[in-house]
């Protein structure tokens, strides 16, 4: 499992970022962001809070050259090098579609796994409410079987399978999207 201080990792992209052209339209593929979500929806989400109290991955650092990732043909696919828990993918495309960062959708989890509908509704969230790969993201709470998080103040999502959070959504927010331990919530 990864530490939890992943500062290093973050710092490593960053850098390469910046040597290859940080002012112009360089971005890295977030490596961070995608170790650190594979093992968070296994019941420790509460790695998704940094130790600085951010997202722990680049897009709590440089999220504007972040390319965020469930899995892609490297870690997925046929090669199964590194692939996201594949009962938890739906749980990925929540975190990565409402945050900040810039979200690339797997090929093969948009039309062989049948999920095209589920994505697209979460699609639809982002794009409706403008959010984009500088959004602000403000951690509410980050548990082990849970995870809150409000995205330019009106997007909030929800990851794993505690459900008791009606006391943590405001006023004003109704339900986008849910699906297996994932939920979203717009603001009205």
């Amino acid at each position: 499992k990864p530490n939890l201080n992943q500062d290093q990792h973050r710092q490593e992209l960053v850098n390469w970022v910046d040597k290859v052209g940080g002012k112009g339209p360089a971005t890295t593929f977030d490596f961070t962001t995608k170790g650190i979500l594979n093992v968070a929806v296994e019941g420790e989400l509460w790695r998704l809070h940094g130790t600085d109290g951010k997202a722990p991955g680049m897009i709590g650092w440089w999220p504007a050259k972040a390319v965020t990732f469930v899995d892609n043909h490297d870690t997925g696919s046929t090669q199964h090098m590194w692939p996201f828990p594949s009962d938890r993918v739906m749980q990925g495309y929540a975190y990565i579609l409402t945050h900040p960062g810039t979200p690339c959708i797997f090929y093969d989890h948009f039309f062989d796994w049948g999920l095209k509908e589920e994505i697209d509704r979460l699609v639809s969230v982002r794009t409706r409410h403008g959010i984009h790969n500088e959004s602000k993201l403000q951690i509410i709470e980050a548990d082990a079987d849970l995870y809150l998080a409000e995205i330019d103040g009106k997007v909030i999502v929800k990851l794993g399978p505690r459900y008791d959070v009606g006391n943590l959504i405001p006023g004003g927010f109704k339900v986008a999207a849910h699906g297996n331990d994932y939920a979203v919530w717009e603001k009205i």
